[in-house]
């Protein structure tokens, strides 16, 4: 079954289309996704391919055009999916490296369980958990919530075990409401990790393991390598960094686009995938201020298209992002998962790994192909 979205996929594969001319000299006449004749399937213990793109509506001349330009960016490994079979492929697919950030959107996956059982109360704030760090939290920076961990909203500024976020960009510590600032800040994330791990009782690369790994089938799992790394001088809460292969990270994406289900198997809560995939903080009220009203909101830990800068069709559709290059993104509109993996020190900005994803929708070309 495909998914249907209405206009929105015209919308989107018209823009795209224009893209693909000017980039490619390929053209191709849009219709919606909903009008291929793609049965979806799961991958079993591996994937299956999609023969004839033109069968489900895409131009495999556009698509094989695809190669030199994802061979231009650094890009490691990249693997497209639409209907749970492989439509694209560049690079070795089965190669382990980290995820960087794009750990956080696994970890509100992770969550939704135990949630759903009450074992994880959202609304349990840091003094409930009698949480605290090397430098001390404040009184107000106490009353944070884990909801507010995991959508980057809890007013606390403490510095983080690891680089690579907006902490720098904060504004004084004790001057915002929990709950009521949005700021990527990796003291957050990893905070929330130690509460997944407090609450829980289960390391998190353990859960890892029963809660995803297993029943979704990785192919390239190794519970060995994970180890969590960080200054822990700086802060307590280590960072749960993730090691994975591109082919699996396609699996994250897409239990997440079939709505936590895997082969008739509920992996994730009813309602979870859409929950952490929904827009908590809209574009408009991003910080630093520089983010406010660009083409993304934020969620629980995943950043969602939102607001006028978003381009036709891509409502809806939702990412990890991580350093260097690692992406997991879900395009309901044309039932696509893409994985993206890019092995420092190379590194494949945001707007060229935009580039990837409309070529991608510019090869959809309905029933015209």
């Amino acid at each position: 079954m495909i998914v249907r979205h209405g206009n929105r996929v015209k919308g989107c594969v018209a823009l795209a289309a224009l893209v693909l001319v000017l980039a490619t000299g390929f053209a191709c006449s849009p219709a919606p996704v909903a009008e291929r004749a793609a049965e979806t399937v799961y991958p079993g213990a591996s994937w299956e391919r999609i023969a004839d793109p033109a069968g489900i509506g895409f131009s495999a001349e556009a698509l094989d055009a695809i190669h030199p330009y994802v061979e231009g960016i650094n890009t490691s490994a990249l693997m497209a999916t639409v209907g749970g079979r492989v439509l694209f492929e560049h690079g070795p697919v089965d190669s382990l490296s980290y995820l960087a950030s794009v750990r956080k959107s696994i970890l509100a996956m992770l969550y939704g369980n135990y949630v759903e059982d009450g074992t994880i109360n959202l609304h349990l704030t840091l003094e409930d958990l009698a949480m605290d760090d090397v430098q001390g939290l404040l009184p107000i920076e106490k009353r944070a919530r884990v909801f507010d961990l995991v959508t980057a909203r809890s007013g606390v500024y403490h510095p983080a075990s690891n680089a690579g976020d907006n902490l720098a960009d904060a504004p004084p510590r004790g001057s915002q409401e929990p709950g009521t600032y949005y700021l990527y800040s990796n003291w957050d994330f990893n905070a929330a990790g130690a509460v997944f791990e407090q609450l829980t009782g289960h390391n998190i690369y353990d859960a890892l393991e029963t809660d995803l790994a297993l029943p979704l089938g990785f192919e390239d799992w190794d519970r060995s390598i994970h180890r969590k790394t960080g200054d822990a001088t700086r802060s307590r809460n280590l960072a749960y960094h993730m090691v994975l292969s591109t082919r699996d990270m396609a699996r994250i994406g897409y239990v997440m686009l079939r709505g936590g289900m895997w082969a008739g198997e509920r992996i994730l809560p009813d309602g979870w995938a859409e929950r952490i995939a929904g827009v908590v903080t809209p574009s408009g009220e991003m910080n630093p201020e520089g983010l406010r009203g660009g083409e993304f909101g934020y969620g629980y830990m995943w950043w969602v298209w939102d607001g006028p800068a978003v381009p036709e069709g891509f409502e809806g559709a939702y990412t990890g992002r991580g350093a260097y290059g690692q992406f997991i993104t879900v395009i309901p509109s044309l039932d696509m998962v893409v994985a993206h993996k890019t092995v420092p020190p190379n590194s494949t900005p945001w707007s060229d790994y935009m580039g990837i994803l409309t070529r991608l929708a510019a090869a959809h070309c309905g029933t015209s192909c």
